[in-house]
């Protein structure tokens, strides 16, 4: 006879209080979804609600800065939800709440930008090409600082519990010190208030992050 493997999901379920915990899971993992989709329509909403100044062009820094960053944010959420949904330590799970809602709410403002700017979600310039020396700057298979490879990601996902609280604090704080160079980078270009004071607001949230993820670290490692 051929034992039928159990998944760790079932495992969960057939654990005394599995079945409690795992539907808590489940209808957490739908809030969070509706959560996220919230964040992204406000994010746009703030977008067409800020003040049209001066329209930057295709291939500005204020452009770049919007679609790389948007890339970057993207994997930050794809990151959050799996620490989410198979994290084991509590701070762990509220932080990948946070950073999903948080940064998918900025996609939404950086995407209403360049919609505003009457500009393609792409460009016609490679990736960091805004930035000094930004392609320099760009890794191997083309990520951008402190976004994970491929191999990171696949190995996050499949991690669980204690393995995947440290791994994704790990990650994240690479993770958010490449994003907090790439937003020094449009501060030091950008002359637009709109786009500054949203970089603003981003360097000082990664940067809070940064440190609570530090102690997270330092006491479950």
């Amino acid at each position: 006879m051929v034992a039928t493997a159990t998944s760790p999901d079932e495992a969960t379920s057939a654990s005394p209080g599995g079945p409690t915990r795992a539907a808590g899971r489940r209808w957490g993992t739908v809030a969070l979804a509706l959560a996220v989709a919230v964040g992204l329509l406000l994010g746009y909403a703030g977008g067409w609600l800020t003040p049209r100044l001066t329209r930057p062009g295709d291939t500005s820094a204020e452009a770049g800065f919007a679609r790389d960053m948007t890339t970057h944010h993207t994997q930050a959420v794809q990151m959050a939800l799996v620490a989410f949904k198979y994290g084991q330590d509590p701070a762990v799970t509220q932080l990948g709440v946070d950073i999903a809602t948080g940064q998918q709410g900025e996609i939404g403002i950086m995407q209403t930008w360049l919609r505003q700017w009457q500009l393609d979600p792409t460009g016609s310039e490679p990736p960091m090409a805004w930035m000094p020396d930004g392609e320099q700057l760009m890794r191997e298979g083309g990520l951008m600082p402190g976004m994970a490879t491929k191999e990171e990601m696949d190995k996050l996902e499949a991690a669980r519990g204690h393995e995947l609280d440290v791994l994704f604090v790990t990650l994240m704080i690479n993770h958010h010190l490449g994003g907090i160079h790439m937003v020094d980078a449009i501060l030091d270009r950008s002359g637009n208030d709109q786009v500054t004071e949203a970089a603003q607001r981003m360097k000082n949230t990664q940067q809070g992050e940064i440190a609570n993820m530090r102690s997270i670290l330092s006491r479950i490692q």
